[in-house]
């Protein structure tokens, strides 16, 4: 296909469709949902385009050329597969069958999300969900995820960010660390125990001297990026750390250390402003929304 020789703008050519169906630039106009002015200065950028008249005025009405006839054959051939182009888009985009993809992080991904799945599955069967777990944020510009559950709100413009709860951290360690290290009671007695990192060391040890303690680098003895690493290192009794009450109810080998000091963290939905229209992605998204806004 010689696509240099395409050069003429398809907002001209429906322009000339709408102008020669409804038989006036006014009535043209008015189906558009254009001016007037800005109507006519279409279908005549599209004459100087393809070098033709396309109308003569008779009086008040506007009659087409031979060369106006001959194209407008052509141009409803276009008209006709631009309406079948929108009605297949919105089938797609209507269509709840077919693949979402959901990034969170691995302890959101291991404790929260399979049981909203199978809910999903008894709603809509017919979707498939790949779990990208990941502690990283996944770029949903580029469709790495469809959709994101994260602890921060994103700064991208083109991303539907949606706050749907917050959660709380505790401390927790299993019975047989604590009586090692003394059954601590007090700020200051956690402050000299062990801690299990999540990656970013600095920002933990922040958070948590917020709530009173007095913690350093050096009180971080085992760590990892992957958060159901570190909390199994908590399981086995290295040392403490932090996990929501709903994640820890399913280690009744550990206990929550210093119940008074809660630390909260949002819970954000994200997903693109284009995929936002889908009906399929939008079905996850409210679901997702609905159980962590009531279960966490």
């Amino acid at each position: 296909m010689n696509w240099q020789a395409i050069n003429f703008d398809w907002n001209q050519a429906r322009a000339f469709l709408a102008t020669a169906q409804e038989g006036s630039l006014s009535a043209a106009s008015r189906a558009l949902g254009l001016t007037q002015p800005t109507l006519g200065r279409q279908v005549s950028a599209l004459e100087d385009t393809l070098g033709v008249t396309l109308f003569e005025r008779v009086g008040r009405s506007l009659v087409l050329t031979d060369a106006g006839r001959e194209l407008l054959k052509h141009v409803r051939g276009m008209g006709d597969a631009a309406g079948q182009l929108s009605m297949a888009a919105s089938g797609q985009s209507q269509q709840i069958d077919g693949h979402v993809a959901i990034t969170a992080t691995d302890i959101m991904s291991v404790h929260y999300l399979p049981p909203i799945l199978k809910k999903l599955r008894d709603i809509a069967p017919g979707i498939e969900v790949t779990v990208v777990s990941s502690n990283s944020v996944q770029n949903l510009m580029r469709r790495e995820a469809d959709i994101a559950i994260r602890h921060s709100r994103p700064t991208e413009p083109d991303l539907i960010a949606r706050l749907i709860g917050e959660m709380s951290g505790h401390l927790f360690a299993t019975p047989e660390y604590l009586a090692r290290m003394g059954w601590p009671e007090t700020a200051e007695d956690i402050s000299r125990c062990d801690f299990i990192g999540y990656d970013d060391h600095a920002q933990m040890v922040e958070l948590l001297n917020a709530q009173g303690l007095s913690l350093t680098r050096k009180n971080i003895r085992y760590s990892s990026a992957n958060g159901v690493a570190a909390w199994a290192m908590v399981r086995e009794g290295l040392g403490i750390g932090a996990m929501s009450q709903d994640g820890a109810r399913i280690a009744p080998e550990v206990q929550m250390v210093f119940p008074q000091m809660a630390v909260p963290f949002p819970v954000w939905l994200i997903a693109h402003r284009e995929l936002h229209t889908s009906k399929r992605i939008r079905l996850v998204y409210d679901l997702l929304a609905k159980e962590f806004s009531t279960d966490p």
